[in-house]
């Protein structure tokens, strides 16, 4: 019990010296303990890096299993390891699309535990930025950063889809599917940006060819594009969880259905071993557990 107590402590903090001060444990008697359980379980459980640890594959499925068992464990036991009521608000920082849409709903049992949050939106570059100066506890971001100053786990991944309005659909849809995507340099194009990021994705990837066509209407905010691509402006592409419920009910139709759709993996990102407020490991731990449960 005590050494898989200390391998969550080290997990949530990301660092051995970090989950020795969470435990009141000096740092030798830490990693003595996790090697322990590593020899225990002929697994090694964290990958060491320069500041902090990095959490192996085996590590998320042994936290995964035993961390509500342990957290459940711990009023029992007269522990608040996890759960101190006077903990600083977590910083979590993102995209609004995908904060708003896939974690906003989920947020009960974190308030329930006491838990206070800031949330702000961004690009992941300006956001990862933030992270590295001390603004943020964690953040989503839509690609792994570079070097090893900061952890990263990958969180969810999410599938892009071509759409329209159905009266787009019924007119373009058939067309597309025998004469390629030349049929579509007519038809307005609605995009988050100037520059096309997710649109010459799409086009690269499935159609193996440059995008050449300029957006008749951009705004930076997925949701509105998805809004106005409802009301008939227009195409673009769009992550499918974002417009999952349109598609089923009927107000937005797909142009095409690849076998290989274009996937981004969306990661959770934290500095190791920087933060010794413990509800920055119960928000990682839950958006973490509510992207698994979130998959099809």
């Amino acid at each position: 019990m005590n050494l898989l107590r200390t391998f969550l402590a080290v997990y949530r903090a990301g660092a051995f010296t970090a989950g020795a001060r969470m435990l009141g444990l000096s740092q030798p008697t830490v990693t003595t303990q996790i090697r322990s359980l590593e020899s225990q379980l002929g697994r090694e459980l964290f990958e060491r890096l320069s500041r902090g640890v990095a959490p192996t594959p085996f590590a998320d499925e042994l936290a995964a299993r035993v961390m509500e068992p342990l957290d459940a464990l711990g009023p029992v036991s007269g522990g608040a390891l996890f759960g101190e009521s006077d903990a600083e608000p977590v910083h979590l920082a993102g995209p609004a699309e995908y904060l708003t849409h896939c974690v906003m709903p989920t947020l009960a049992p974190l308030v329930d535990k006491g838990v206070r949050l800031r949330v702000a939106f961004g690009l992941t570059d300006d956001l990862l930025d933030g992270l590295r100066a001390g603004r943020h506890d964690l953040v989503v971001a839509t690609l792994r950063p570079r070097g090893r100053a900061l952890a990263a786990v990958p969180l969810a991944d999410e599938e892009f889809v071509l759409v329209a309005a159905p009266s787009w659909a019924e007119r373009i849809g058939p067309r597309l599917a025998t004469e390629g995507p030349a049929v579509l340099h007519g038809v307005p194009l609605v995009s988050y940006a100037e520059d096309l990021p997710i649109v010459r994705r799409y086009w690269r990837h499935v159609f193996g060819r440059r995008l050449t066509c300029r957006p008749t209407v951009t705004v930076p905010d997925l949701r509105a594009v998805k809004e106005a691509v409802v009301g008939g402006a227009g195409f673009s592409v769009l992550p499918r969880y974002l417009c999952a419920d349109e598609l089923a009910a009927g107000t937005l139709a797909l142009l095409d259905e690849p076998d290989d759709p274009p996937i981004n993996t969306g990661f959770l990102v934290q500095r190791p071993g920087s933060s010794t407020n413990p509800h920055v490991a119960l928000v990682r731990d839950h958006l973490l557990r509510s992207a698994r449960e979130a998959r099809p």
